[in-house]
């Protein structure tokens, strides 16, 4: 290492014979300016020296001793390296492409007698990068289990690491007392969900950055495998035959469940323009499965299970389909209630000459009384008409008194 300043101070010293006294003595107009580089890019060191005259300018990497340049000539090796200068007062070293074994001192100096310089340091910072070795895959965990990711992370200077939901939810974490709390970032290399329920599940990003772009991430999905269950809104269903009617069951399964539909007591239904089935993905551990009954026909009446079955076992849930009464039905929707007047609904008088007297009866609405209700909540009325109705109505009363005397 001695040797090369050495060979420097000797080339100093013969370009340097022959001079004579009085002659202005060189001094640095400015300190160097430190570098920071990211690695890959080019970078300059400029040294500025005010009445250089004849004296010499060198360029040394001060920890390692090795001479880069001396005035206009380069000595090192590297292929990298190349000097420049303007008016014999600002001087350039100029290293291209900055790998991390350029980082150091750099020294400036002048072959005066004592010698003079000045040193810069040059700092190369590397954007973060991964380690796979070190960093979690895609991770499955029973529910109420614990799921543990991690992120290791490389760069200059060291890279922070944080983690967040892709689908910008809240992460639940727990404390060593089992406290919960609930953050929309999480710092560290290691994530460690205790307890983890279904609603946990999904897409992680780990995000790791230290300044130097670009900020890099990975996406770790988290599986929580759970037993299918099943919901169902309505497990007693009504409709009038000759009618459709669409039955569901809500389900949660955790892997994704196979669904399907049997009758009871065990017959496999296939789909058909009979039976119209449809499974709708609500979310990555929710689904409806539906299925609608064409034209209802008494044999279609009883009992249908629908089934969910994954690796972790398998649910079933039945639903009721009964016949509501009355063949010749139909939807009637009544008006919002209002204030009525004594000239409306009945109170009206006919004179028995009116020729308009039947029309405006049967445009009447009907009696609120004679209804039914089906399974969407519509009221569907008979079509009953005139003394045929109102004797057979005065019929059953009479009988149902009869019966409770007796």
């Amino acid at each position: 290492m001695l040797v090369h300043l050495v060979i420097l101070s000797t080339a100093f010293a013969a370009a340097n014979t022959g001079k004579h006294g009085g002659i202005e003595v060189p001094e640095f107009g400015e300190p160097i300016t430190n570098l920071t580089v990211p690695i890959g890019r080019d970078a300059t060191f400029e040294c500025i020296v005010v009445n250089l005259g004849n004296f010499r300018v060198g360029w040394v990497k001060a920890d390692t001793k090795a001479i880069q340049a001396i005035h206009e000539h380069v000595i090192t090796h590297n292929p990298r390296v190349s000097v420049s200068h303007s008016d014999h007062s600002t001087w350039y070293l100029h290293i291209k492409n900055v790998q991390e074994e350029d980082r150091g001192q750099y020294m400036c100096q002048i072959n005066t007698d004592p010698m003079k310089s000045q040193m810069g340091f040059l700092d190369v910072v590397i954007p973060p990068d991964f380690i796979p070795e070190e960093t979690s895959g895609d991770t499955m965990v029973p529910e109420g289990g614990t799921a543990r990711v991690s992120c290791k992370a490389r760069g200059v200077p060291p890279p922070r690491v944080m983690w967040k939901r892709e689908d910008g939810m809240e992460i639940v974490v727990r404390d060593q007392t089992g406290a919960k709390s609930k953050v929309l970032t999480y710092q560290g290399e290691v994530l460690k969900l205790t307890k983890i329920s279904r609603s946990e599940m999904g897409t992680y990003l780990c995000i790791a950055g230290n300044g130097v772009p670009p900020t890099v991430s990975k996406r770790i999905h988290i599986s929580v495998h759970f037993h299918p269950v099943i919901q169902v809104p309505n497990q007693l269903v009504g409709a009038p035959l000759g009618t459709d009617v669409t039955i569901e069951c809500y389900v949660e399964s955790s892997p994704k469940s196979i669904n399907y539909w049997v009758k009871d007591p065990g017959e496999l239904i296939i789909p058909s323009e009979h039976h119209v089935m449809s499974v709708r993905q609500k979310s990555m551990f929710e689904a409806e499965m539906t299925m609608t009954i064409k034209n209802i026909r008494r044999e279609d009446l009883g009992s249908y299970i629908c089934v969910a079955k994954n690796s972790l076992g398998d649910v079933e849930s039945k639903i009721r389909l009964y016949e509501i009464p009355g063949n010749d039905r139909h939807a009637y929707q009544y008006p919002d209630v209002r204030a009525t007047s004594d000239d409306e609904y009945g109170t009206n008088t006919y004179d028995d000459d009116d020729e308009d007297v039947d029309s405006m009866k049967s445009n009447r609405v009907p009696d609120r009384a004679n209804k039914w209700y089906s399974n969407d909540g519509k009221a569907t009325v008979t079509a009953a008409t005139g003394a045929a109705s109102t004797i057979a109505t005065t019929t059953t009363i009479f009988l149902s008194l009869i019966k409770s005397l007796l």
